[in-house]
């Protein structure tokens, strides 16, 4: 369990009940959710359409009334506007006046964020050189694509240099370089020690980036913990050999569970325990072990068979 000194948000036991209108019940859109964020880490939030995130982070950030439940980013009540000084936040669709220019839409915000007036030009050019919008500074915001205004949506949830940044979406309509580049960008932020929450539904984004997850459905916490040992398949692993010829022999075959074979070298996916036999029978049949390791789920496939099972009433790991 993570020391509270370590964490550089907690959210414990939120939930958000929306009034019924006159004849049908109330709708709980997030129930009894908790999550922690280690303090220079990147934190996934997952779910499908519907399942609560956006809400989450919008009680997080005082901007939705919670029905229930606490929330602190480094250690301040995160409801209060106090308690968000040092936080940056991008929205899902962030929106920008058409008629302003890039850079002064940055400097708007840089004002309002309370960044010292001689400080503004050079960090609004260097904010938009780190997003990509390099040389886009007095361009009208009504001529840029929606993938432009998410790169300048990132760029003023940094003006304020944060100690803590919230991302919602932040790669919606970017096509595959910008991806990539919001990904390195992340990375960096993590690197020089600020703490990144990610709400995202691109997997293989989450994948790349994030240390630990927190997957919410129908707004509930569906699993949470380190990225590695959800995707870690319990109790199965992966044995490369090579020098086997084309045909298995069968003494290896006994024990080799599932098999795949590309320009020579076998892959065996076999239980733990089969582990062993294998590896001794590829020794005496006179090949080679190149590698025995653990196998590794994709958070894509995890994260199908989560919701699968969970619609199924299966218990979950």
């Amino acid at each position: 369990m993570s020391d509270a000194s370590t964490l550089a948000i907690v959210i414990e036991g939120a939930r958000k009940a929306y009034k019924p209108i006159i004849g049908t019940p109330s709708r709980e859109a997030v129930r009894d959710v908790s999550i922690s964020v280690e303090t220079g880490t990147i934190h996934g939030l997952l779910g499908p359409n519907g399942a609560g995130k956006t809400t989450t982070l919008k009680m997080l950030l005082g901007l939705v009334r919670p029905t229930g439940g606490s929330f602190r980013i480094l250690g301040e009540d995160s409801t209060r506007p106090a308690g968000r000084r040092g936080v940056g936040f991008m929205p899902e669709q962030p929106y920008f006046p058409q008629h302003l220019t890039a850079g002064h839409a940055l400097r708007l915000y840089a004002q309002l964020s309370g960044v010292p007036k001689g400080e503004i030009p050079a960090r609004t050019a260097a904010l938009l050189a780190r997003v990509g919008l390099e040389g886009r500074e007095r361009s009208t915001l009504s001529t840029f694509s929606r993938g432009m205004l998410q790169r300048l949506g990132i760029a003023q949830a940094l003006i304020n240099e944060p100690s803590v940044v919230i991302l919602d979406e932040p790669a919606s309509g970017l096509d595959p370089v910008g991806q990539r580049d919001v990904r390195n960008l992340m990375l960096s932020l993590r690197d020089a020690g600020m703490t990144v929450l990610l709400s995202s539904h691109q997997l293989s984004e989450v994948e790349a980036v994030c240390d630990e997850v927190t997957i919410l459905n129908a707004g509930v916490v569906a699993a949470k913990g380190d990225l590695d040992r959800l995707l870690n398949l319990e109790g199965r692993t992966s044995i490369r050999a090579r020098g086997l010829g084309d045909v298995l022999p069968p003494a290896v075959a006994a024990h080799a569970g599932s098999v795949a074979v590309s320009g020579g070298v076998w892959v065996f996916s076999v239980t733990d325990d089969a582990v062993r036999g294998v590896v001794d029978a590829v020794d005496d049949a006179g090949g080679r072990v190149e590698s025995v390791m653990p196998m590794r789920d994709s958070l894509e496939d995890y994260f199908s068979r989560l919701l699968a099972e969970k619609a199924g009433g299966v218990a979950v790991r």
